[in-house]
């Protein structure tokens, strides 16, 4: 059985749909092993999405990050999905909305498909293929847009003014700052969650660095997105990012998501 970008779609405004209920009322938040918060949210979310996966696909080997967290890491062949239920924690406790669903379906170790979908902001994001994106404004639990109302994603041109670099409100390092400083940066903007690769990928922004550690699940489904909208995501070796990554305990490496930017 064969997975469509819409399917993924629908399971992610189900779970975006599930994730604005408990975000409007007065949750608790957990602390994990590694001291990151978890809420309700987190995990409902990933039982409703590991659910629409298994109805949609039963072969489909599922990385996602509540399970992992829990102890439970299936094995996998080329093909797998990485999901990360509720991406931006941070963002959700605090309120400011830049929290989302990611799901990406990995072949052979390139994100071929996924979908983020940021249930607050009503911004859906979807790489039906890896040289086919668009997105669509729709809110948490209603239908999957109709192909008239999805706009396509491309990387933009890069202004002859500077470029708009996007940065982690969260994780902003000495790094960070010093990588930028190599390019004629115009303007730094902030965004939680994988909501900076999906900016990069609506032509809101040229440039993003991440010199510091993430997981495979948070970062998947936009690049999915940013690449198939034409954007390069490269390590610092400049050599392409790669999931499956096991023998890592499936975290990342430093990278770079170039619009149109010439690596320097």
């Amino acid at each position: 059985m064969s997975l469509t970008a819409d399917q993924l779609a629908r399971i992610a405004l189900d779970a975006g749909h599930l994730i604005m209920e408990i975000y409007s009322t007065d949750f608790d938040v957990e602390r994990k092993d590694d001291a990151s918060p978890v809420t309700e949210a987190d995990a409902k979310a990933e039982t409703l999405i590991l659910q629409g996966l298994k109805a949609a696909d039963p072969e489909l080997q599922v990385i996602a990050e509540e399970s992992v967290s829990a102890g439970h890491m299936p094995e996998h062949g080329a093909r797998f999905a990485l999901v990360d239920p509720l991406d931006g924690t941070k963002e959700f406790i605090n309120r400011n909305g830049e929290f989302t669903v990611n799901i990406a379906i990995i072949e052979h170790g390139k994100p071929v498909m996924g979908v983020v979908f940021a249930p607050a902001l009503s911004r859906l994001f979807v790489a039906e293929a890896p040289d086919t994106a668009w997105q669509a404004d729709v809110k948490p639990g209603e239908p999957v847009p109709a192909s008239d109302a999805r706009l396509p994603l491309h990387v933009r041109k890069a202004p002859d003014e500077g470029l708009t670099a996007i940065a982690s409100k969260s994780h902003r390092s000495p790094d960070t700052d010093a990588f930028l400083d190599k390019f004629t940066v115009a303007e730094i903007i902030s965004a939680g969650s994988s909501l900076k690769f999906c900016l990069l990928a609506a032509g809101e922004a040229d440039l993003y660095p991440r010199m510091g550690r993430t997981m495979e699940w948070d970062t998947a489904a936009g690049h999915a997105v940013a690449e198939a909208a034409g954007a390069r995501i490269l390590t610092e070796d400049e050599t392409p990012l790669r999931y499956g990554k096991r023998e890592r305990g499936y975290d990342n490496p430093h990278f770079i998501v170039y619009g149109d930017v010439t690596p320097v």
